[in-house]
């Protein structure tokens, strides 16, 4: 009994932090205030709807899911250096990834405009080449390097932390019995690391789909995503219906991919693969 008062303090953060919030979320996006009072309304719904809206919603799922891409095929082969023993120098490889997160995440995209801007380093690096500038930032492209220097260590630990605790004896066994490195990659390696595959591109996925600071500063705000929509419609325009309904709507996408995800990492775990 005395140990069910050690949960009361979470249950309180959870309330505070989450069921509020949530509530507020709901409230905000089925309501409408008029002369006569509060009413239900799903005009907020359907002014999402628009084309416009939809445009910036696709916009930022093409992106995210272009980040999430990169990420992937980066951060795999990376993750498989750090889990192998062979590679004498994979701790100093691992600390080289977690040190960018202990700065602050507008610095560091703060950093990347210093980089692509004029004058920046890569402007630099072609005059030093005699080669013609090139203009790098407020692109698609300078939005979707932000994402991916950000949220690439997202995709390595999850894969790395699966491999690491990957059954040696299994690849032993399989070279054993004459399995060069591609059968074994192929056949063991990849199936037995899926879910920390899918943990990984879940985590890079949510927080790119939804980012707002590296798309106004490397965007220049040319480049209007969902997260930027969302702030506006809080901060500026003072619309707390439509800013919650367009979060309502990018909740909802958000929950049925991870449903998805989670769906195929219990297949994996249950053996489908096989």
């Amino acid at each position: 009994m005395k140990k069910t008062w050690y949960a009361y303090p979470y249950l309180v953060w959870m309330a505070i932090f989450i069921v509020v919030p949530l509530f507020l979320l709901l409230f905000y996006t089925f309501t409408a205030t008029t002369e006569e009072g509060i009413r239900f309304t799903l005009q907020h719904i359907k002014r999402v709807c628009e084309p416009i809206y939809l445009m910036v919603l696709l916009r930022s799922i093409l992106l995210a899911l272009i980040c999430t891409v990169v990420c992937l095929l980066i951060g795999y082969p990376v993750a498989l250096i750090l889990a192998s023993k062979e590679y004498s120098q994979n701790k100093v490889l691992a600390l080289l990834f977690v040190i960018p997160m202990w700065i602050n995440f507008l610095v560091r995209t703060y950093a990347w405009m210093s980089l692509l801007g004029k004058n920046g380093l890569i402007d630099m690096v072609m005059d030093f080449l005699r080669l013609p500038p090139v203009q790098l930032l407020y692109t698609d492209h300078a939005v979707v390097l932000g994402m991916v220097y950000n949220f690439l260590p997202f995709m390595v630990l999850p894969i790395y932390s699966v491999l690491a605790k990957m059954d040696k004896s299994i690849i032993e066994a399989a070279e054993d019995l004459g399995a060069d490195y591609i059968t074994v990659l192929k056949r063991i390696i990849i199936p037995l690391s899926l879910p920390g595959v899918i943990s990984g591109i879940t985590m890079v996925f949510m927080p790119a789909v939804t980012t707002f600071i590296i798309s106004r500063l490397l965007g220049g705000g040319q480049y209007i995503l969902i997260g930027n929509l969302i702030e506006q419609q809080f901060i500026v325009v003072g619309d707390w219906n439509f800013g919650s309904a367009i979060s309502f709507v990018l909740t909802v996408i958000i929950l049925i991919s991870m449903g998805i995800m989670r769906k195929y990492d219990r297949e994996y775990e249950g053996g489908a693969i096989w």
